[in-house]
């Protein structure tokens, strides 16, 4: 019997963001909720600054990493703390 990992609501802990083979430990705040209307699990959150990021352009695709997986996720507006908002489609990293 197979068991599968069902995609948990929210994780908030380190993280690795993966830019053209390029990786950065951070720290993440995420959340996700199943939209019956779509049949998708949708996630987001936001990535902690830092100065290895701070040239990230809103639109940039990018992989994150949790201790649970990985999943590509797009990167879009910047907060007035530096934080990068993060969201992605399908499976989750965490």
């Amino acid at each position: 019997m197979t068991i599968e990992h069902e995609p948990q609501e929210a994780y908030d802990g380190p993280a690795t963001v993966v830019v053209d083979g390029a990786e950065q430990a951070v720290t993440v705040t995420l959340r996700g909720v199943f939209q019956p209307l779509d049949g998708h699990f949708h996630w987001y959150g936001r990535i902690t600054a830092s100065p290895e990021l701070a040239d990230l352009r809103s639109g940039t695709d990018v992989r994150l990493r949790t201790g649970h997986g990985e999943s590509a996720g797009r990167v879009s507006d910047r907060d007035p703390w530096g934080r990068l908002r993060i969201a992605g489609t399908g499976t989750p990293p965490f």
